[in-house]
């Protein structure tokens, strides 16, 4: 019998009386047992769901002693407990039908950095790469390497022992745990260290589970030293957790954290942690050899590994396929070039690192000699080498991307983690692999494989569609057969990403030891409380077994094919969690790191919106027929019925459509999840088909109805500015805004736009003016598309684009203004968005038909041309509209002489996350006038659109914007000026950072004034 997919109503209660204990024991963190919690915290980066009863957040180790202390009292020995961190384990090691203990949400500080003696001590929350980011400052680093940095927890990390590329010099994050501040099942707070033979006596003296510990599993080492000596396989990667081959370290101290590293939280509770951090090596070499087969890949790998190299990583071609349609690409495309026609079917990503240049030139000149002798053998096909710490990152970011991009391959079959982390001595790999492909290829399976040549270990994902059953049952076919294969290698099921659901594997590869695991688990929880089901359960309960665990893949096919081939956004979302990067300057959620909540996140919303399609057609409704008939009903008709029931919703049912319509309220809707997130999960879009169903059922607050009309109103509105701006700023005026949930809005600039386009000589793109037209002067016309809030709120950086480009000797045109509709998207007026679309399509189609190419000013509205519209009017009737640097990149330059002038560039994050190429158009333009431009890394603004001007937005808005933009406002330098292509960002530059931020246009036109005339 497959188990629930949500919580059983019996345990609540028992649930509720454990919170309500907790709260009155002094608990300071926060506690929820929402519906949308337990939806959000139901998944992790595997292909299990189960839904928690409550989340506890704790914000001190001492809650965590709290919730534990209570956890172990009779009254509540059913109750269950699992902690969790970054949520990115891929076999569910931190899922749980009981309690969930998310430790990232508060207890994610550096504590104490020591660089002399060579360690940090952090709290269990810290995210990996936040870590090191403040590490590199004083030129160190936390070794072990994970690909999913970004997000990985330094406690996630500690319990699953984790490692990755560079695993054969450095080492897992065992080797770097000095000691470990845990919370034992009875809720004892205890640290632990590796201790000398005098201070082992000492804690095996020490009162209660403290005492037991140490004295139980010193006997249990000492007693069963030959047979672990025998079973524990001599690997780099070992048998993480419980790992009593290693309970006495190499200076023959007792380390009781050999056995908590990699248990997977089901034996104490890791809230902080001591760990040893190294130089930063100054000197990085990546010599990127091709193949024409993946078999000569692995084979080949054999003999990479004599040149002392840090790390040696391959990467198939089916990756590199993927790689190529992702926006990673445009940084890596020179090192694998395609020559002479033939395909790159593998490549082996070779490291040299070193304190010198001389030191990784040397090693280096070996590997290259050995290659350019040997030419094409062993299959391959040649080699790049990229020198520098950017060159090499920028290739680790394409292979660490790899995860995400295989879940990107279309189609209802996914790559799919549940074997994907294989372990076998690096000399058995490409035989061992040889024949995984045959078990996979007997199915006729697709999949991809990258990993760790050097440590012997290769992350495989075949392709199946988890909403079939007859799919689903190859887990267990293919697991088996695996699983045989490993040990037939001398290998592990596990190498890199823990056991979780695959425990019931523990026993096979224990082997006679597994009965001491079970007693080691028993020693540390009695009560089997903590993570039940993993990696050892004592006596005679039972582990949990991959096809006895829910899946998300059984939850989604409840969604009818029709409803999922309409939310496929929603349905791909594969749960690899990269909308959880914990760095600011990214070009991801800016909602999820301001808050800190999962539900602000695009897996969240993604995950919630999944659940109420679910809902939905549990209650039998169709939400693509409600769909239709939202759109052909006039709006007016069901008036007072949402007002009712908005009114009484609170009261009358418990509708989960306002928890998403809660989280989807976060988002910004500034597309940073499409070009971060490796499936493209793209939230505006389904955020907006979501809002459009729930206001056929609520009314919608009168704001929305304003910021929808306001493109149609502003033309009104501008033809007496002044009169328009004193209303604004009126008192009742703006209270009254502020009560409608709208404040800090801006004020029409007043500038006649027809008079002064008539000063210049410049022409409106009328059927009369194109009709007049020469041929000649068509083919130098360009017409830059208006939008509103240039035209009515930036009308002289209108008129400066087009000065611009007339100076530039081409001949200008602006569009007769029409909405562009993007308000009416972000809002989910999708019926009157279509409309809107259709009828500046059409207008914008005829200035093509003529040959006239289209530009945009604003990021955020020209790249509505090629989503929104593309989705709503199909890609053929959707216009192309370029973005101004696009455009003009690609236009012959000046060739003027280099001034030497730096600028340094804000980008808005729609543009850096869907045309990130773009920016180095401007680049290359700015050079064309002997300007220096630097694209600064920067995340979110906060105001995208009309975001930042809703009440409810503000704080969440500030808090965005001080995150990355008031950094980089603060600490510009005179010498460099910045600049800004987003409107929303140039408003809340002013906004939040009370200064005035040019275009880049503005500055190329003051140049261009001051260039002489060309010859």
């Amino acid at each position: 019998m497959i188990p629930r997919l949500a919580p059983d109503p019996q345990d609540a209660s028992l649930v509720n009386e454990y919170l309500v204990a907790v709260a009155k024991a002094g608990f300071a963190g926060d506690l929820s047992a929402d519906r949308s919690t337990q939806v959000v915290f139901a998944t992790d980066n595997s292909i299990y769901e189960i839904a928690p009863h409550a989340v506890l957040f704790p914000r001190t180790s001492d809650d965590v002693s709290v919730a534990l202390r209570l956890l172990a009292q009779p009254t509540f020995r059913n109750v269950k407990l699992a902690a969790r961190g970054g949520g990115t384990g891929t076999n569910g090691q931190s899922l749980g039908d009981g309690i969930v203990l998310d430790l990232s949400r508060y207890l994610n500080g550096i504590i104490e950095m020591n660089v002399s003696e060579g360690w940090v001590r952090v709290q269990a929350g810290v995210v990996k790469d936040q870590l090191n980011a403040a590490l590199q400052l004083h030129g160190m680093f936390f070794a072990p390497e994970l690909s999913t940095s970004n997000r990985a927890t330094i406690g996630g990390m500690v319990n699953t022992d984790a490692s990755g590329q560079g695993s054969c010099l450095y080492g897992k994050t065992r080797d770097h745990v000095l000691e470990l501040k845990s919370v034992l099942s009875d809720g004892t707070v205890w640290t632990s260290r590796p201790l000398d033979d005098l201070q082992l006596e000492h804690a095996k003296r020490t009162p209660g589970i403290v005492g037991d510990l140490h004295r139980f599993i010193d006997h249990l080492q000492r007693d069963n030293a030959a047979a672990i000596e025998r079973q524990f396989p001599k690997l780099n990667r070992c048998l993480t957790g419980y790992d009593l081959a290693h309970i006495r370290n190499g200076e023959g101290k007792f380390d009781l954290n050999s056995v908590l590293c990699g248990s997977e939280g089901t034996l104490a509770v890791i809230t902080e942690a001591k760990l040893r951090i190294l130089t930063i090596p100054q000197h990085s070499v990546l010599v990127n050899v091709r193949y024409e087969n993946f078999d000569a890949c692995l084979r080949d790998a054999r003999s990479l590994i004599a040149f002392g190299a840090a790390s040696i990583e391959t990467v198939d071609s089916k990756v590199l396929g993927l790689a190529q349609q992702d926006i990673v690409w445009d940084g890596v495309k020179e090192f694998f070039p395609s020559i002479g026609g033939e395909p790159t079917r593998g490549v082996n990503l070779v490291e040299f690192v070193g304190a010198t240049a001389d030191e990784v030139e040397t090693r280096l000149a070996r590997l290259v000699a050995s290659l350019e002798a040997e030419g094409r053998m062993a299959g391959r096909l040649g080699f790049t080498i990229a020198r520098g710490e950017a060159a090499v990152q920028r290739i680790w970011q394409m292979r660490k991307r790899a995860v995400g991009l295989l879940g990107n391959m279309q189609g209802d079959k996914r790559p799919i983690a549940f074997v994907e982390d294989t372990a076998v001595p690096p000399e058995n790999l490409a035989d061992y692999i040889a024949e995984f492909r045959a078990v996979l290829d007997r199915r006729g399976l697709d999949y991809g494989m990258f990993g760790h040549v050097d440590a012997g270990v290769l992350h495989v994902r075949p392709a199946i569609d988890m909403k079939a059953p007859d799919q689903e049952r190859l887990i267990r076919e293919i697991t088996d057969e695996v699983a045989n294969l490993t040990l037939k290698y001398g290998g592990l099921l596990w190498g890199e990403h823990g056991k979780g659901v695959r425990s019931e594997y523990s026993p096979q590869f224990f082997g006679s030891l597994y009965p001491l695991i079970q007693a080691v688990k028993k020693i540390f929880d009695p009560a089997n409380q903590l993570n039940p089901g993993k990696i050892a359960a004592p006596g005679s309960q039972s582990l949990l077994k991959i096809d006895g665990v829910p899946t998300r893949g059984q939850a989604d096919r409840k969604i009818p094919q029709g409803v999922r081939a309409v939310y496929t956004d929603v349905i791909n979302c594969n749960g690899n969690g990269a909308c959880y990067d914990w760095d600011p300057e990214t070009a991801m959620c800016p909602s999820w790191k301001a808050t800190r909540e999962r539900r602000h996140s695009p897996k969240g919303r993604a995950m919630l919106t999944k659940e109420w399609l679910r809902q939905l057609s549990a209650n039998g409704s169709d939400p693509l027929l409600e769909m239709k008939k939202v759109r052909s009903l006039s709006s007016w008709r069901d008036v007072p019925a949402k007002l009712l029931n908005s009114a009484f919703h609170g009261r009358v049912e418990a509708d989960f459509s306002h928890q998403v319509k809660d989280a989807m309220d976060g988002c910004l809707a500034c597309k940073s999840c499409v070009g971060g997130c490796p499936i493209k999960v793209n939230v505006p879009s389904f955020r907006s088909k979501f809002l459009e169903l729930y206001h056929s059922r609520y009314a919608r607050p009168p704001k929305d109805w304003l910021v929808a009309s306001l493109e149609r109103l502003l033309p009104l509105l501008a033809a007496a500015p002044r009169l328009t701006n004193a209303v604004l700023k009126a008192s009742p005026v703006t209270g009254l805004l502020r009560a409608f949930g709208l404040v800090d809005l801006p004020l029409l600039t007043g500038i006649d736009l027809r008079r002064e386009m008539a000063a210049r000589g410049l022409a409106f793109a009328t059927p009369a003016a194109l009709a007049s037209m020469s041929v000649e002067e068509k083919k130098r016309s360009v017409v830059v598309v208006q939008d509103a809030f240039t035209s009515f709120y930036e009308t002289r950086l209108v008129l400066d684009t087009l000065d611009l480009l007339k100076g530039l000797g081409f001949n200008p045109l602006l569009s007769v203004y029409r909405p562009n509709g993007k308000p009416l998207h972000v809002h989910g007026f999708l019926k009157q968005f279509e409309a809107t679309a259709r009828y500046q399509a059409a207008l914008l189609s005829n200035y093509a038909a003529l040959g006239i190419p289209l530009v945009g000013i604003d990021p955020s509205m020209t790249l509505t041309f090629r989503s929104e519209y593309v989705e709503a009017l199909g890609p053929r009737a959707a216009p192309k509209v370029h973005l101004l640097q696009e455009w003009l990149a690609a236009r012959p330059s000046r060739g003027v002489v280099a001034t030497g002038k730096r600028y340094a560039l804000l980008p808005h994050c729609t543009e850096r996350a869907t045309a990130q190429s773009s920016l180095q158009n401007w680049v290359s333009i700015f050079s064309g006038f002997g300007l220096l431009l630097n694209v600064v890394d920067a995340g979110c603004c906060g105001m995208a659109g009309t975001y930042g001007h809703e009440a409810r937005n503000v704080e969440t808005s500030k808090n965005i914007f001080e995150m990355s933009w008031s950094r980089h406002i603060e600490e510009s330098q005179p010498e460099e000026e910045l600049v800004a292509t987003g409107h929303s960002c140039r408003s809340q530059a002013k906004r939040f950072g009370q200064v005035t931020l040019r275009h880049p246009v503005q500055v190329l036109l003051r140049h261009l004034r001051e260039l002489p005339p060309a010859k």
